[in-house]
């Protein structure tokens, strides 16, 4: 399973791997990040390093194939929420880094946290909560030969999720 990582927190993933039952034998590659931009001031970087072969799935219906899958990043806050909605706004962009001849994603035009007023019961204790930045899913390729970068606002968190597509596709109506 791969995870994202800071750069300093790569150390923390090979016990992490280790944990979870992989092979020790096997060597994770040192994340050469020299050639991707360094973080302005007040953002972060942050890295994916997807795995090169994922476990096959129980699923028949889904493809194995890493063409037709996707990465969902996922751009967000975690806060103390009590059960009022909580929402904000941003946009990821995708930038061209001509020396490595690939892309790397920016967060930008974060707004700020909104939220419902509702009175909420008495008592209700507060919850920690993450909460995405509200736009559509923004997906990338699935490209386990390099990392996926992204560059957010230091007040901002980065999870990712694995997009699989069905292996049968279903013929369109012409109306």
């Amino acid at each position: 399973m791969a995870h994202a990582l800071r750069p300093a927190a790569a150390a923390v993933a090979v016990p992490l791997l280790l944990g979870m039952g992989l092979a020790p034998a096997l060597a994770i590659p040192r994340l050469d990040l020299k050639p991707y931009p360094l973080p302005a001031a007040g953002q972060t970087r942050w890295v994916i390093q997807l795995p090169g072969v994922l476990p096959p799935t129980a699923d028949p219906r889904l493809s194995s194939s890493p063409s037709d899958w996707r990465v969902q990043l996922i751009a967000g806050r975690e806060v103390e929420a009590d059960c009022n909605q909580m929402a904000f706004r941003g946009r990821f962009r995708a930038s061209w880094v001509e020396a490595l001849g690939v892309s790397v994603y920016r967060v930008s035009d974060v707004g700020p946290m909104v939220s419902t007023r509702m009175a909420c019961p008495p008592g209700e204790a507060k919850r920690k909560l993450f909460v995405p930045m509200g736009s559509k899913p923004y997906v990338v390729p699935y490209d386990a030969s390099r990392p996926i970068v992204v560059y957010t606002p230091q007040d901002l968190q980065l999870r990712w999720r694995l997009w699989k597509a069905e292996k049968v596709q279903q013929p369109a109506l012409p109306l």
